[in-house]
């Protein structure tokens, strides 16, 4: 394997030696060790079912397709939110920062902190246990007995500042005959943000699509267990941010600082959250996600928790995290049940993916520019520091016939760089576990995947672009009236070779551009 280039070179001597100093594993654990509180992204960690209002399923970033000089962000919480979920149904919590968090200068802190924060209005006291009494075709109708407000701000280091105030989130769906259009009511539900921007809170279909049969012995042990999209028909409570790309990019530059770093997080406040005997009243992050299946399938059970708790800043100091990016799992599990050899360890291309995105400059094995930090022009390369992002190439021009396969496929926008709702990134996360960034080839036993290409329901062309909720009375979605904005078929995959695409494709738009998907954390030791 190929070896970071100088600029890593440098910031793994100073990982190694944080690992083996103040920052060892031993006092890390002790500090990050199971407590008392909860982690996110679909119930992957052990003590999620405590508190499902604070786990965060996944993060979307994208150049948004009907505002090319945006950047829209989608986080959602609550997993499996059953449409029938009745009286109370879904609200956000209150005492909680709901966080999306940007990093445009590589150092592992957000640099930006939009955060939504909630107050309940219940006028149903004693007198009903209905969510409504009537018809909903407004979000001020008196009807909806239960309303949830939230305002936001944004957190930067020299500031703080309100860009919505008191604004009405929309309610759950509770069905036809009490919401007879949502899809109005959602449109009321979009806000415009202070300074420029839009941002949507409210329920949604969950738009990740998987057959998470996987855990029953990596689909059944024979590949019998494919193609049922386990999250068919289950809503989330969705928070969609859409802000100009100016504001996002490191010193307000997207043309000369073009790379972002986005992941969300949820603070909680009060019993139940104190970790290390902190104050009641003091916030806790409890759960965070950048990068889809980061948690599930690297870190093993007795670090999820922990891993929810971190920040991406302190990523490449956990050796025991560090060392599942670098030897993984699952490729070892494919190896001994579907006798496909595992690749050779350790795995660069994985810590390049995952941990530092990919550039030249990297040194890894993927020689290309896509989604690194280190492509941003005024961006310190002594303090670039490898940590589990999300992150996007805004300057990737928008493809014009998307496939689910993304980088894969030769499709540049696609996962990882950033994540469209139509990236199939089970898919594309077991392709390279298996090595596809190295080979440039898929691997052919496994190129049909979990056989769930899409979601069971169309997006949107237009913000919030997610589909509406699952309704509630007939057990069938609502008509959404948008379409899809990803498909593609895998055909000449194998004959799209992903390195030389690198080579090929660079050197059109502002950084650079290629290959394959980033992941969970750290760096450094060997």
């Amino acid at each position: 394997m190929r070896q970071l280039c100088e600029r890593v070179r440098e910031k793994r001597a100073l990982v190694a030696a944080a690992a083996a100093g103040t920052l060892g594993v031993a006092s890390m654990l002790a500090t990050l060790g199971p407590g008392t509180s909860t982690a996110s992204s679909h119930r992957e960690a052990p003590l999620i079912a405590n508190d499902p209002q604070a786990d965060n399923t996944d993060v979307y970033a994208f150049t948004s397709p009907d505002s090319p000089d945006t950047v829209s962000i989608a986080a959602n919480w609550i997993p499996f939110e059953e449409p029938n979920g009745g009286p109370n149904f879904y609200p956000f919590a209150t005492n909680t920062h709901y966080n999306i968090k940007i990093d445009n200068d590589g150092d592992g802190y957000a640099d930006i902190t939009y955060r939504w924060t909630f107050r309940n209005e219940d006028r149903r006291d004693n007198n009903t246990f209905l969510y409504n009494n009537g018809p909903v075709k407004s979000l001020r109708d008196s009807t909806l007995l239960f309303r949830q407000h939230y305002s936001l701000t944004e957190i930067t280091k020299g500031r703080t500042r309100t860009l919505v105030k008191d604004a009405i989130a929309a309610p759950s769906f509770v069905g036809r005959a009490s919401m007879p259009n949502y899809a109005a009511l959602r449109q009321q539900a979009i806000t415009p943000v202070s300074g420029g921007g839009r941002t949507y809170v409210g329920q949604a279909d969950d738009p990740f699509f998987l057959d998470l049969r996987i855990f029953d012995l990596l689909y059944g042990g024979d590949l019998s267990e494919t193609g049922t999209d386990t999250l068919k028909g289950y809503n989330v409570n969705n928070i969609t941010l859409q802000v100009p790309k100016s504001d996002l990019a490191l010193k307000g530059n997207p043309v000369r600082n073009p790379v972002l770093g986005v992941w969300a997080t949820t603070d909680r406040k009060g019993p139940g959250v104190d970790i290390d005997k902190a104050p009641a009243d003091t916030y806790q992050q409890v759960s965070r996600l950048g990068n889809p299946l980061v948690n599930e399938v690297i870190s093993p059970a007795g670090l999820k928790d922990a891993f929810n708790r971190l920040d991406p800043s302190q990523d490449h100091t956990v050796k025991p995290l560090v060392n599942r990016v670098l030897d993984p799992e699952v490729p070892q599990l494919i190896q001994k049940i579907y006798k496909i050899k595992a690749p050779a360890t350790p795995r660069k291309d994985l810590s390049e993916i995952f941990l530092t995105g990919i550039s030249k400059n990297s040194g890894g094995p993927i020689k290309a520019d896509l989604n690194s930090q280190l492509l941003n022009k005024d961006v310190d390369p002594k303090r670039f520091t490898p940590a589990e992002e999300l992150r996007l190439n805004m300057a990737v021009p928008q493809t014009a016939k998307p496939n689910r396969l993304g980088i894969l496929a030769g499709d540049l926008q696609g996962f990882p760089n950033g994540r469209r709702l139509t990236d199939d990134v089970v898919d594309i996360e077991l392709q390279a576990l298996e090595g596809a960034a190295q080979t440039g080839k898929l691997v052919p036993a496994l190129a049909k995947g979990d056989r769930v290409d899409h979601n069971d329901k169309q997006f949107g062309h237009s913000f919030p672009y997610l589909a509406l909720p699952h309704n509630s009375g007939s057990g069938k979605a609502m008509p959404n009236g948008g379409a899809a904005t990803g498909g593609g078929s895998t055909s000449g995959l194998q004959h799209t070779g992903l390195l030389g695409l690198g080579a090929a494709l660079l050197a059109a738009a502002a950084g650079a551009l290629v290959i394959h998907r980033r992941r969970h954390t750290i760096t450094a030791a060997e």
